[in-house]
């Protein structure tokens, strides 16, 4: 991309402060001036003089205002791709220069709490010594919301998260997928005799009390919709927001729970819960690793990432 200012010079001679970038690219990031001004810790019309000030300068509007938010230009689009791996790469050599250790850089990872504290986090742990290849390793959990947002806004350099992100500013590969079960202790099984199974199907299960993560049950009615092909009807009677947590109140006889296998494997081989459906086809979700584009550039991001994809060959 060939940006020019009005009076016909180049990038070279436009004089663009790195400042203006960094807003630019904040705001292109957040879809938004007023998150990125809180991103920024600026007032909003800073955000919004520093972003007219830019495109006076370039002679090009870089976004379109809209009722919510903000939508790039194509323009602006291509400005991003350009700058934003060049600003991220000056964050980090800035970043390294205030660590005590300039030679262990920092890895920021953010991901849902249960599969990063169960996969991730053991997996990256051989990758922290002082070897001079190793890094400093600082994780964060959130949903997947939560974790795209972040990734883009730059506080973190590598995300794990159950949604593929949309747009050409990040970029998502398939990790691994995982195999949701239905479980439940014991006792609840011994109420369900297989062959009353077979011939009701799963309104058998109805009187069971429901575990979950949320009032809405993402994972019954995902498993409800993709095994039976019809939605729960029976409430959550425990909400937990941690699949952990699920797991424990389910093995103590709270009632059923949909969990990934690889949480309750463990629990499975103790007897702690039984698996009350084994569909033929089970359902799965998949896990994607997630940077900033351009960011596989940096030595200790572009190691994690091949770490835990080769790590993730041993967990599907």
């Amino acid at each position: 991309m060939d940006i020019r200012t009005r009076d016909g010079t180049g990038e070279g001679g436009c004089g663009v402060d790195l400042a203006l970038l960094r807003t630019f690219v904040t705001v292109h990031r957040a879809g938004s001036f007023t998150r990125a001004a809180a991103l920024l810790g600026l007032s909003q019309p800073a955000v919004t003089s520093q972003i007219r000030t830019l495109e006076r300068q370039l002679g090009r509007p870089l976004f379109l205002r809209q009722p919510r938010g903000v939508t790039p230009t194509t323009i602006g689009d291509e400005l991003a791709h350009k700058a934003a791996p060049h600003l991220d790469a000056l964050v980090e050599i800035a970043e390294s220069g205030l660590e005590e250790d300039s030679s262990l850089r920092t890895l920021h990872l953010a991901g849902p709490p249960e599969f990063t504290a169960e996969r991730a986090l053991p997996a990256l742990t051989e990758l922290t010594g002082g070897d001079g290849q190793g890094f400093a390793l600082r994780a964060s959990f959130g949903t997947a919301e939560e974790v795209l947002e972040g990734l883009a806004a730059g506080h973190h350099d590598l995300a794990i998260s159950t949604v593929r992100p949309r747009g050409a500013l990040l970029s998502a590969t398939a990790l691994c997928d995982e195999e949701h079960v239905l479980v439940a202790a014991p006792r609840w099984a011994e109420r369900i005799d297989s062959g009353t199974f077979r011939r009701t199907g799963p309104s058998v299960l109805e009187h069971i009390p429901v575990v979950e993560v949320h009032e809405s049950l993402p994972f019954v009615a995902r498993y409800w919709a993709s095994v039976f092909d019809y939605r729960p009807v029976a409430p959550g009677t425990v909400v937990v927001p941690d699949l952990r947590a699920v797991l424990a109140c389910a093995a103590a006889g709270a009632g059923l729970a949909v969990l990934p296998r690889y949480l309750c494997t463990g629990a499975l081989e103790r007897g702690d819960v039984v698996a009350l459906h084994e569909p033929t086809v089970p359902p799965l979700r998949t896990y994607f690793l997630v940077v900033r584009t351009g960011t596989l550039a940096m030595p200790h991001i572009a190691r994690a990432h091949e770490w835990l994809e080769r790590a993730a060959t041993g967990w599907c």
